[in-house]
């Protein structure tokens, strides 16, 4: 059978998707000098313990981060100020409010996709996979959606500029890179700061407007830690949308016999992205540093040591998912970390899977073939820690 990794052009460094095995669960990377993790069983383990593996990763970084970055970035953050931080955004992100939006982003995806029927060919991101996400996570912090094309430059900057690992041999290229990558994120963090001035003034009913007058322990946030996280939720939140449905697509054109499964059950889309979330997570990985001397996987690994927990790997692990090489929609039991585990599961996974369901529910409806075109193969971003695709030629007829 033709796999995505077969037909297109991932990165080598997902060795995973190619079936390649590392020897051990847990290794030890001297050139990079860091420890891999690929095992589901050992990234569970550290995933849960915060207390030993923190999330605090900049303090053994061989290169400086800007602080004016980390600060009010929960990525890096620890209980109990993570927990904190997450109850101020996570009341835009409960079961109740995320079902609340669906007629909504239902809304956006026919305003979207109405144009482009009768046509037989669509580049999918950038017609619905990126505008969608974009427009919603806009609208639910209170900025300009009409901006999304400044979104997406500034984004994939971004991503770009903060993804790989050339800075951890601690060289002065490394640092360089870095430079350039705090430089990238600027522009978005002063547009943030300038949306910011108005709720902080008159606040209304939006995310922006309910974190400059949140009260943590009886102190307000600084502009600048509600600039972080409103830049976290905005990259990470239409970013991750943006390669999941893509990456969908593709495992349904990988995989065609699923694809008519698929189409001719809908009960099976939310198990569709679930397993492609699985094959083809967009974020293939985590951090974490090391608080104590511990043993994992067979290892012992001293106190501040960095930790690279390859989530990619883990779901293909074969000790935890059967056939991990398959693509099944309906697959009983798919405990993967495509949105990471534990007090930092992604805040925006209910909303992230509502849209995936909705703009795939819209494609299928609309169109009755759903392929890539070997002549317009689709390009992915350069990056060795995330899966996604940049643009995606459909052939739709």
């Amino acid at each position: 059978m033709t796999t995505v990794v077969d037909r297109w052009d991932i990165h080598p460094d997902h060795r995973w998707l190619r079936g390649e095995r590392p020897e051990r669960a847990v290794e030890f990377d001297e050139k990079m000098g860091m420890w891999n993790v690929y095992g589901h069983a050992e990234i569970l383990e550290i995933l849960g313990d915060h207390g030993t593996f923190s999330s605090n990763t900049a303090r053994v970084m061989p290169v400086s981060v800007d602080e004016s970055l980390i600060e009010g970035d929960m990525s890096q953050m620890d209980p109990p100020r993570h927990r904190k931080f997450r109850q101020l955004v996570s009341h835009a992100f409960t079961p109740r409010l995320i079902a609340a939006m669906e007629p909504r982003i239902a809304e956006i995806t026919d305003d979207l996709l109405g144009p482009l029927e009768g046509r037989t060919s669509i580049d999918m991101v950038e017609d619905l996979a990126r505008p969608l996400p974009v427009i919603v996570i806009a609208e639910l912090l209170g900025v300009p959606a009409s901006d999304r094309e400044l979104f997406k430059g500034w984004a994939d900057k971004i991503i770009e500029g903060f993804s790989g690992f050339d800075f951890l041999d601690g060289s002065e290229e490394g640092e360089q890179n870095i430079r350039e990558a705090t430089e990238y994120i600027q522009p978005l963090l002063a547009y943030l700061g300038e949306h910011l001035a108005e709720p902080r003034r008159r606040p209304k009913d939006d995310l922006l407007s309910h974190l400059a007058v949140a009260d943590l322990d009886g102190e307000r946030l600084t502009d600048n830690e509600i600039v972080n996280v409103a830049n976290l939720l905005l990259v990470t939140g239409h970013i991750t949308t943006t390669m999941l449905l893509g990456n969908t697509v593709l495992c349904l054109d990988a995989y065609p016999e699923q694809a008519a499964r698929v189409r001719a059950d809908r009960t099976l889309v939310p198990g569709a992205i679930e397993e492609a979330l699985r094959m083809l997570p967009p974020s293939t990985a985590l951090t974490r540093a090391t608080m104590v001397d511990t043993r994992i996987g067979g290892q012992d690994i001293p106190k501040d040591q960095l930790l690279m927990l390859w989530l990619g790997a883990a779901n293909r692990d074969p000790r935890q998912f059967d056939a991990p090489a398959d693509f099944r929609p309906d697959r009983d039991l798919n405990p993967h970390l495509g949105f990471g585990r534990g007090i930092h599961f992604c805040i925006g996974a209910g909303l992230t899977g509502l849209e995936g369901r909705i703009a795939l529910n819209g494609l299928l409806d609309r169109f009755p073939v759903l392929s890539t075109r070997p002549e317009q193969p689709p390009t992915f971003f350069p990056t060795p820690d995330m899966i996604g695709v940049r643009s995606l030629t459909l052939r739709t007829a």
